[in-house]
C-alpha cells in the first residue's frame, strides 16, 4: 500500500506565514515574470511547495498550475516535500564515498526509517545525499543544516546523529 505525501504531511500554515506570503503575492501581482519570484518566496516561507500554495499562486497571479509545476520540477532548489527541522546531507562524491560515506548514509536511513530524499513524518529530519560539497580534504563529510562535519568514521557519524536525535 502506498501513501501519498499529502496523506503523510498535512499542510499547516501559520498566521505569520500566511500574512508574509500574501504581502509577497501582492507585490508580485501584475508583474511580468512573477512566476520564479513567487515560487522562491513560497519555498523560503514554507520550506517546500505545498499544492495549496501552488494553487494560490496560480489563482492570484493567473499562472496555470501546470506551468508552475513544470518550473518547480525543473529546478532542484524547489521541493514538494516539507523539509525537516534538521536537514542532513551526506556527501557521496568520490572522495567521501571511497572513505565510507555510503555506509554512514545507510545507517542514517536505518535509524531514521527514511530514505535519502525523504522527511520523517514528525518533520524533525530530512535526509539527503549530494554529489560534492567541496570539502574533499575532510572526507567523508556531511552537513546538518549549515554545520559541516568532516573526517567521519562510522562511529563519529553515529555520534553526530545521536546528538541531533537528542535535540529533537
Amino acid at each position: 500500500m502506498s501513501v501519498s505525501v499529502k496523506e503523510v504531511f498535512e499542510f499547516i500554515e501559520t498566521e505569520s506565514q500566511h500574512e508574509e506570503f500574501e504581502v509577497s503575492l501582492n507585490n508580485l501581482d501584475g508583474q511580468e515574470g512573477a512566476q520564479m519570484p513567487a515560487l522562491q518566496e513560497a519555498q523560503r516561507i514554507y520550506s517546500y511547495l505545498p499544492i495549496e500554495i501552488l494553487e494560490r499562486i496560480s489563482e492570484r497571479l493567473d499562472i496555470p498550475l501546470e506551468q508552475l509545476y513544470s518550473t518547480a520540477t525543473f529546478y532542484s532548489q524547489f521541493s514538494f516535500v516539507p523539509k525537516g527541522e534538521y536537514t542532513i546531507s551526506v556527501c557521496l562524491g568520490t572522495a567521501c564515498y571511497v572513505k565510507g560515506a555510503g555506509n554512514i548514509l545507510d545507517s542514517y536511513e536505518t535509524e531514521l526509517k527514511i530514505k535519502a530524499g525523504e522527511t520523517t513524518p514528525d518533520r524533525k529530519f530530512t535526509l539527503e545525499s549530494c554529489r560534492c560539497i567541496g570539502a574533499c580534504g575532510l572526507a567523508p563529510v556531511l552537513t546538518v543544516n549549515e554545520e559541516v562535519y568532516g573526517r567521519l568514521t562510522q562511529k563519529k557519524g553515529d555520534k553526530v546523529l545521536v546528538s541531533y536525535l537528542k535535540k529533537a
